[in-house]
């Protein structure tokens, strides 16, 4: 009873992120497990969790290296030249390689995603102090949403892709299926894991920025407002709800808002500490097959391709097009869950100075410079193991270095015909003058 509660109506951050970690445990993503009742949760590393992620790692493993090794390949049934050949087998290794490095994460940054989880829940019991409670159904609602639209997205992909082979009459091997779609549903479940402690943080903010601003609405007005019972239950049907908070002190309000915001950053920052190689993995994986994928659709919409192929246009533009939409969507997830975040950090830069400026305590002046001296120190930021910022900027970043590399790979084919002809006419004059001097 009490775990059917917990699905239906959490009443801690735990409970809301019982879906969560149940799907990633037994992905292998994962490795822990919640237990006790309310008032009194744990989160502890599972043995088991441990033993699924190895033996999901063992299993990809299996199927890459037979597919390589009797050179099957999904991408290889609709058609094969020199650069799909070399795109295939790219693919493969980095896919191989980035699926080993998202188990592998799992396994050793387990103690991470654990503090991550801990200190998302001691947040939340310090907003209580602030007079913020959380509506952890909506939380639960958000997870239960990305992993429905996660799974949606997977399953419309592959019954696309797998009736567009059958129609065929092609049958791939279940190695060559799992080396191809398993990568697909694990990278989306880790950009789910990942925007899910976005959404969190996000939320953090956005509340120590409500707070800060009761504060400062209660200084302009002058007077003290509280909340109605009406106020209240229509706030209750967001992500939170929010009461008075006039008995505090306005300098216990703002220390109390500078450990939460400290808080807050250590959590993100041991976010990106646990993500920082899993997300370079995806990016990079992402880029690779959009960029291939996007040749293989001009390639052939152009008419350059010389492919030879039982299937049609039709069949071969839909099936490298949904690949490539499903790895912009994990892009694009990715970019705005830690946009977001950044974002509502930097708003409250002006909040605290806009109550400094208002400020007429010392003891006030006092704490509210301290504040915005932390501000200076503990910013948030996402990056992909240092080499980039995970931002809007990317989009950028990666639109230059598609187009880049489309042109080339377009020039390439474009000219490959006039080489040949041209190592041809060279051969034939060769062979005119052998016979002439002889």
């Amino acid at each position: 009873m009490a775990v059917l509660t917990d699905f239906l109506h959490p009443q801690d951050s735990y409970a809301a992120e019982k879906i969560m970690l149940l799907i990633t445990f037994f992905l292998g993503l994962t490795p822990l497990r919640i237990a006790g009742p309310y008032g009194n949760r744990r989160i502890f590393i599972s043995r088991l969790g441990l033993m699924i992620t190895l033996v999901q790692g063992v299993f990809f493993a299996y199927c890459f290296l037979h597919s390589f090794c009797s050179e099957e390949s999904i991408v290889g049934f609709f058609f094969k030249t020199e650069i799909s050949k070399v795109g295939d087998v790219l693919q493969k290794c980095i896919g191989l390689t980035g699926m080993m490095i998202l188990f592998g994460m799992s396994l050793s940054k387990c103690r991470d995603m654990k503090a991550m989880y801990q200190m998302v829940a001691f947040v939340d019991e310090k907003f209580l102090d602030l007079g913020v409670e959380f509506n952890y159904r909506f939380i639960l609602k958000f997870r239960q949403t990305k992993l429905l639209m996660m799974m949606s997205v997977c399953c419309s992909y592959m019954t696309t892709s797998m009736w567009i082979l059958f129609h065929n009459q092609i049958w791939p091997s279940f190695q060559a299926v799992g080396a191809f779609f398993v990568p697909h549903i694990f990278i989306l479940s880790v950009v789910v894991l990942n925007i899910s402690f976005a959404m969190r943080f996000g939320q953090h903010f956005n509340l120590l920025n409500r707070v800060l601003k009761n504060l400062y609405h209660q200084w302009d007005t002058r007077t003290i407002k509280t909340i109605t019972q009406k106020q209240r239950s229509l706030q209750c049907l967001d992500s939170f709800s929010m009461y008075t908070i006039v008995s505090k002190n306005p300098s216990e309000i703002i220390q109390e808002s500078m450990e939460i915001h400290q808080l807050i950053c250590e959590a993100a920052s041991t976010a990106n500490k646990y993500f920082t190689y899993q997300l370079l993995t995806i990016i990079s994986i992402a880029f690779l097959i959009i960029v291939f994928d996007a040749y293989y659709v001009l390639e052939t919409l152009l008419g350059k391709s010389k492919r030879e192929s039982k299937f049609k246009t039709v069949e071969f533009v839909t099936f490298f097009s949904c690949q490539m939409i499903l790895y912009l969507i994990a892009i694009i997830s990715i970019v705005e869950g830690s946009n977001r975040v950044i974002k509502k950090s930097e708003k409250t830069g002006g909040i605290v100075h806009a109550l400094l400026n208002r400020a007429k305590q010392p003891e006030v002046k006092e704490k509210l410079q301290q504040f915005s001296m932390q501000l200076l120190h503990l910013k948030i930021s996402f990056t992909a193991a240092g080499l980039f910022n995970i931002d809007r900027t990317l989009y950028f970043t990666i639109s230059g270095a598609l187009t880049t590399y489309l042109i080339i790979l377009l020039q390439f084919t474009s000219s490959s015909p006039p080489a040949v002809q041209t190592a041809c006419s060279i051969l034939n004059s060769t062979e005119i003058a052998n016979v002439t001097q002889t």
